[in-house]
């Protein structure tokens, strides 16, 4: 009678089976090779075993010419490597991961004839990001053995790898493949059965309301990746990311999602479909939501959807002095830019005390630039005269933009609006910051609405590239023209999009980071597994939880509460963790304690 595998002791994964030669498959065995492990590669087609082989050649070539190999290292992970198209050769293999494609058909059969194949003790892994692990499990003979081992791609260089179990697998099977993941010089990350895991549940449904947002014609592809790759700190805009993913890929993990959440933000963009059944699945057949110069490039090309240039836009205002209302970080961040950008400011605040206190957070932001040699001493001199502190907004009265960046409160705005109706000359741009409120509201203040704009900066604006241009149904053509000449100016990168809750960034940010709440809520993952997966798997500069604590729980919570009434969709609720916590004042960094706790200062 053979023992259960929950009371197998360990013994070393030396040899690997890899079931499935593509992209995935090929850095998972060059990854495993340059691990010591014996590496039997098996493909149903002879020509793809061929390629991955080779492609396993060319890579390590690359490593030693860059001096990562040695010559003699790289012999010693090619002779560890063996191709074949026969599902026998896993016979003797220690642990089989599969990396077919993602149809339970396919990975059923494989796994049924692996059950009779493989020696007892053999470890079954599926490398699956959108099937149930536990369905695959619970048809093999030995679901004990059965997990699911989630690289992410370029294999060889992502550090994350997700290490899934079911209500079946013998905990001996968990710790075994968690040690050679650690052994690979990975992060394992330990999570439940459920589609997406972490990474890609967070992910994927970022992913789909990006492609909602494009398919609404709120933004341009360019616009939405350009405002998540400069706002939020991403190595790649979420339209460029399907296409490299594979909308097709994409459409077949949101609808696993679906059917288990039933939550309408995980339902796949119509979009989604329409592209994978023209067959336009990315960068894989040469054409997604960009075009490519040929399948597989990562080129793009110019299309019928590629914007113009500006040469054919009405001229902007001419803009020669700035006024900025406000007197915290953000409000001085702003007069720091455009004074460095040559414009002469008024920094205007409730009283003369604010204002001087806000132009001397300037003079040191200015000192510690001069102290890192990015700016002379001289030029700093010259930046902050051209700032002049006012206690009163009647010293907009010259000013040719006009641009708020007070309390984040509707009533407080509309009433500055309405003091810069009074005092601004006519033909002067109103510009409101706020991220979440209504810009229409603030210009129906006015007499002017014609005039009013939104421009939303992102923190530190010294050092955020961003701008979103924030048009209402009443914002004159030329005005908006001033502000993307004006942007051009202050050397920010200026992305359009039209006046609703949360614009670009806001709008597919805090769902996001609403949904992390939600893992944490259903004890589904840890706070640092998931921070740890977003950054590991996903490149984002910083975890969700890092990321609330940082921008205030409180603020998040207002933004959620903005983005679920404008929408109405109950995937977009606050989760009721996050309520909970504002309610206690765990407000985050600023108050000592969020979602983690922080040493006082």
């Amino acid at each position: 009678m053979v023992a259960p595998l929950s009371d197998t002791p360990l013994s070393p994964l030396r040899t690997i089976a890899v079931i499935g030669l593509g992209t995935m498959g090929t850095g998972i065995t060059e990854v495993l090779a340059k691990a010591g492990r014996e590496v039997i590669g098996i493909d149903i087609s002879e020509a793809q075993a061929a390629r991955s082989l080779a492609a396993v050649e060319a890579s390590t070539a690359r490593a030693v010419q860059r001096g990562r190999l040695t010559e003699q290292e790289r012999a010693a992970v090619l002779a560890r490597v063996h191709v074949s198209t026969d599902l026998r050769t896993a016979a003797d293999a220690d642990l089989v991961i599969e990396v077919a494609p993602e149809s339970y058909e396919i990975k059923q059969q494989i796994f049924r004839e692996l059950d009779g194949l493989v020696r007892p003790e053999t470890i079954l892994a599926t490398g699956t990001n959108a099937l149930s692990v536990t369905r695959l499990a619970a048809d093999s003979a030995r679901p004990e053995r059965v997990l699911g081992l989630h690289f992410f791609n370029p294999a060889p260089a992502m550090k994350l790898v997700e290490v899934v179990s079911s209500v079946l697998t013998a905990p001996t099977a968990v710790t075994a493949v968690t040690n050679l993941a650690l052994d690979l010089g990975k992060e394992p990350v330990a999570v439940g059965d459920r589609p997406g895991f972490v990474a890609d549940g967070l992910l994927f449904g970022y992913l789909n309301q990006a492609a909602a947002m494009y398919e609404a014609r709120y933004a341009s592809r360019e616009d939405i990746d350009a405002a998540m790759r400069l706002g939020c700190g991403l190595p790649m805009g979420p339209l460029a990311l399907l296409d490299l993913i594979g909308v097709d890929t994409a459409r077949t993990v949101l609808e696993a999602m679906y059917a288990e959440s039933h939550d309408r933000l995980h339902a796949p963009a119509p979009i989604l479909k329409q592209l994978s059944e023209a067959g336009l699945t990315g960068r894989k057949s040469g054409r997604g939501f960009y075009t490519y110069d040929a399948p597989n490039s990562a080129t793009v090309v110019p299309d019928a959807l590629t914007p113009l240039s500006g040469d054919g836009a009405a001229p902007g205002r001419p803009v020669r002095s700035v006024g900025v209302a406000g007197s915290g970080t953000m409000a001085s961040g702003i007069a720091e830019v455009f004074a460095k950008a040559g414009y002469d400011v008024v920094l205007a605040a409730r009283s003369e005390e604010k204002a001087q206190t806000a132009k001397a957070r300037i003079g040191k932001s200015l000192s510690r630039s001069v102290d890192k040699g990015r700016l002379t001493a001289e030029t700093a001199t010259r930046i902050l005269d051209r700032i002049t502190p006012a206690g009163s907004y009647d010293a907009f009265a010259d000013v040719d933009l006009a641009l708020e960046a007070v309390a984040e409160d509707l009533e407080i705005k509309q009433q500055l609006f309405a003091t810069l109706d009074k005092v601004c000359k006519p033909g002067a741009v109103l510009a409101t910051t706020t991220s979440s409120l209504p810009v229409v509201a603030c210009a129906r203040a006015t007499s002017r609405p014609q005039d009013v704009i939104g421009m939303h900066f992102f923190n530190p604006a010294p050092a955020m590239k961003l701008v979103e241009v924030v048009r209402t149904v009443l914002t004159a053509d030329d005005v908006h023209a001033t502000v993307r000449e004006v942007c051009g100016r202050i050397k920010k990168h200026a992305v359009d999009c039209g006046d609703r809750a949360g614009f670009i960034v806001n709008a597919l940010l805090f769902p996001y980071l609403n949904n992390a709440i939600k893992m944490v809520q259903e004890h589904y993952a840890s706070l640092d597994d998931i921070d740890a997966a977003m950054k590991l798997g996903g490149g984002y500069p910083m975890g969700p939880f890092e990321l609330l604590d940082v921008v205030g729980l409180d603020v998040s919570l207002a933004i959620e509460k903005v983005l679920h009434l404008e929408f109405r969709d109950p995937g977009l609720a606050p989760a009721p963790l996050l309520e909970h916590l504002v309610a206690a004042g765990c407000l985050g960094r600023k108050t000592g304690r969020g979602f983690r706790e922080y040493a006082r200062r």
